[in-house]
């Protein structure tokens, strides 16, 4: 009895520290959920390295840069394609004209393009003076995740321990049922992403080459990285594209491009590659999987994205569980 007691006033204690841990640490709390989830998902390359000789250290240090190495795949040809198409960019601008009349049967709409493009530059500016404050924050995010990612792929057994020593003994199976469901689920969705993103720049530049625009790959690219944004992803490139079409007088292919570029761009991608992979490598249906990316994202942000399917996962998991454990014990009973 008094041992029972001692057990419930230690849950009770845990759960307040962590509730109280929560909270001084939320500013952080997606760095660590990032950095955990590419542990997860790096673990295996991890353990090869070490099947063939490598040192654990070394190992896991090697994955870690291979994390960094893959974040700046994502993020360099974006803004190198910027800044290698900067000129045309401002060449564009320059052409605009102030105002844009459109007329559709009897009405009549002006865009103030010249008050559009002065509110556009002042919210740019001061992103960047932001991000300039905010660097040594986003500094010690970078560290903190590299030390999180190192870390677990050192002492990968570390949490593990520490769970089944806290866990009874009989309900270790059910610990490791839901670590084989999240292990398995966070490889589907950063797969599924990388996937999908690599669909999206081959069809758009496939696309954008057949409809005669200049520098379709470096469209293309935009459209691929975009393709890791929620929500509305790779439909911005078209949608400015067709904005262009328009301001230039080019009616005709301003519809085109929209109608195409959503389609096949904006639309194929997702509904092709992403049930696709959601349904067989996931083990989650494809309406499942969305319902926990829509509800993640528009809960959580970007990190909802994989924080939302998670948990879908980890439900239809647990469902599974009770569902046979009544199983069990009805045909004990009989």
């Amino acid at each position: 009895m008094v041992r029972r007691r001692r057990t419930y006033v230690l849950a009770g204690l845990l759960a307040l520290v962590g509730m109280g841990t929560t909270v001084l640490l939320s500013s952080v709390l997606s760095t660590v959920f990032f950095a955990v989830t590419v542990a997860y998902v790096l673990f295996p390359l991890s353990e090869w390295l070490v099947g063939h000789g490598l040192h654990k250290r070394l190992a896991a240090a090697l994955v870690t840069v291979v994390a960094f190495g893959s974040g700046t795949l994502i993020l360099v040809p974006l803004g190198g394609v910027l800044y290698l198409r900067r000129m045309d960019l401002f060449t564009f601008v320059q052409q605009l004209p102030d105002t844009l009349t459109l007329e559709v049967a009897e009405f009549v709409y002006v865009v103030d393009i010249e008050s559009a493009l002065v509110a556009g530059r002042t919210e740019l500016a001061a992103l960047a003076v932001r991000l300039a404050g905010e660097s040594p924050v986003i500094a010690l995010k970078m560290v903190l995740f590299a030390i999180l990612v190192y870390a677990m792929l050192w002492r990968p057994r570390a949490p593990a321990d520490v769970v089944y020593r806290t866990v009874p003994g009989e309900y270790h199976d059910i610990v490791e049922r839901l670590h084989e469901r999240l292990r398995g689920t966070l490889y589907a969705i950063y797969v599924l992403q990388g996937a999908t993103a690599f669909g999206t720049f081959l069809t758009a530049w496939l696309v954008f080459w057949l409809l005669g625009y200049q520098g379709a790959f470096a469209l293309a690219v935009v459209a691929g990285v975009l393709q890791f944004v929620p929500v509305v992803g790779p439909s911005i490139v078209v949608l400015a594209i067709a904005a262009a079409d328009l301001v230039a007088g080019d009616v005709s292919g301003a519809v085109l491009v929209t109608v195409v570029g959503l389609v096949f761009v904006g639309f194929l991608p997702d509904a092709v590659i992403r049930p696709r992979l959601a349904r067989y490598t996931t083990g989650l249906p494809a309406s499942l999987y969305f319902v926990g990316f829509t509800g993640g994202v528009l809960s959580l942000g970007a990190v909802g994205f994989i924080a939302g399917p998670v948990v879908i996962a980890l439900l239809v998991e647990l469902t599974s569980i009770l569902a046979d454990a009544r199983l069990d014990g009805q045909q004990t009973l009989q």
